[in-house]
Parts: C-alpha cells; sequence; structure tokens
C-alpha cells in the first residue's frame, strides 16, 4: 500500500503541479467549443423535443474533456518517464503489475474528472440543465475515466516516441471522441453512420452520461453500461498482461 500511495500521488502531484497546462487549458478549449457551436446551431438543430441544443451539447462537452485528459495523463506519463529513462525508478520497487496499473489509473481519474468538473462549472451557466439521474452521471464519469485511463497507459507502453503515441491520439482517439455524440445525436445520422456508431464506445460514455442530465437518450443507459464494462474489462486486460510482462518496458 505504501508503493501504491507514493505512486499515486507522484502521478497525481505531476499534472496538478502544472494545473494552468493540465486542466485550465482544456476547461478554455471546451468554452470555446461552447460558444461557437452553440452560437451556431443554437437555432438550426434540436436534438430532443424538451432539451435545447445548448443544453444537449454542455454534457457531452464535459464528458469529452474527462475521456482525453483520462487518456493524456497515463500516456504522456508513461512516455516520458521512458525517453527520460527514469521508468527505472518505477521497476525497481517490488510493485505488482496491478498496483502500477490501479495508480496510473486512479491518477488518471482523477485529472479527467477535475477537468470535467472544471468544464462544467464554467459552462453550466450557458444551458439549462437538470440531473433526472445523478446516479448515471457519476457512473459513466467514473467508468469512462477509468477507461481511458488504461487505454493512455496501453499506448503509453507501446509507444516508443512522441510521435507514435501522437499517431495513436490523433488517429484513435480523437475521431472516437468527436464521432461519438458529443455535437449530435447518432439519430441524425444517415443510417450507414448510425450503424457505425454503435460500434464506438465512446459513444455509449456519453449517452449514458448525457441520460443522466435529461432521462432521454438515444439508448438505454443500461445498454451503454454493459457495452462500457465489457469494453472495460478488455483493455485492463490487457494493460495488465503488457505490466506482468513488461513489454516495452524492460529491455
Amino acid at each position: 500500500m505504501n508503493g501504491f500511495r507514493t505512486l499515486l500521488y507522484k502521478e497525481t502531484l505531476r499534472f496538478w503541479k502544472v494545473s494552468f497546462q493540465t486542466i485550465a487549458a482544456p476547461v478554455l478549449t471546451a468554452v470555446l467549443y461552447l460558444l461557437i457551436f452553440g452560437h451556431v446551431l443554437e437555432d438550426h438543430v434540436r436534438v430532443y423535443d424538451s432539451v435545447s441544443y445548448t443544453s444537449f451539447l454542455v454534457p457531452g462537452l464535459v464528458m469529452m474533456s474527462v475521456l482525453q485528459n483520462a487518456f493524456a495523463n497515463t500516456s504522456s506519463s508513461l512516455i516520458q518517464s521512458k525517453i527520460t529513462g527514469n521508468i527505472v525508478f518505477i521497476l525497481l520497487p517490488p510493485l505488482s503489475a496491478l498496483t502500477l496499473f490501479s495508480a496510473y489509473v486512479l491518477a488518471a481519474m482523477v485529472r479527467g474528472v477535475s477537468v470535467g468538473l472544471g468544464v462544467f462549472i464554467v459552462t453550466a451557466w450557458a444551458a439549462k440543465l437538470s440531473f433526472v439521474a445523478p446516479g448515471w452521471i457519476l457512473i459513466f464519469a467514473v467508468l469512462g475515466s477509468a477507461l481511458l485511463g488504461t487505454l493512455g497507459l496501453i499506448a503509453g507502453i507501446w509507444a516508443e516516441k512522441f510521435d507514435q503515441l501522437a499517431a495513436f491520439q490523433n488517429f484513435l482517439i480523437m475521431p472516437a471522441t468527436f464521432l461519438s455524440g458529443v455535437f449530435y445525436s447518432v439519430h441524425s445520422l444517415p443510417a450507414f453512420w448510425y450503424t457505425v456508431s454503435h460500434f464506438n464506445p465512446f459513444f455509449y460514455m456519453i449517452d449514458g452520461f448525457r441520460y443522466g442530465f435529461f432521462g432521454v437518450s438515444d439508448v438505454s443507459p443500461w445498454h451503454s453500461l454493459s457495452v462500457v464494462l465489457i469494453s472495460f474489462a478488455v483493455v485492463a486486460t490487457v494493460a495488465l498482461s503488457m505490466l506482468r510482462r513488461g513489454y516495452k518496458l524492460r529491455h
């Protein structure tokens, strides 16, 4: 437990010491998205009969920020440690793969939820929000940040250079996030893209999170929960296997 607490403290302090970059900057980005999309589309897009477009947009931006920053925390930490060589100080202590996994992912969850809370605080004024099912909001925020923190762990272990990590983020994480219904309802898509969207786990995280605010969603929150849980189980198994083998960590 001492090793877990120490590593968790290190990973949390690592992003908190530069919070202007790791927390304030993503919050500003989300506000810009809100100002641009909310202003342009408010009078032209109607998603649900009882929900304005800006109100629909705010939870999507919050969850998008949670996911992207949870991924960024673990992936950037590992690639920096590998390139600078200080990963050896993580591997030398007798820490189990589960301990390493838990500390890295929990720190990523702290950062993701912190950024999401910041985005919510500064954007909630622009929309009329309700909290129909706050339990679902908490569940999907926690599971979503854990899932993306684990994906960041996999990306950080796999990548050997910053450009490989950037490719992972730009060609997988960013498209999956933006094509998950943050800015639109999937019911507005053509049949082909509507079907494709349902193979995207990010869609279920955001749709389930949004259900907690409005009580309406594109799919059942229970269905979303099952997809997210299965996705987390798969990526967690992969990440733990990589850690136990020392894949690209021990040379």
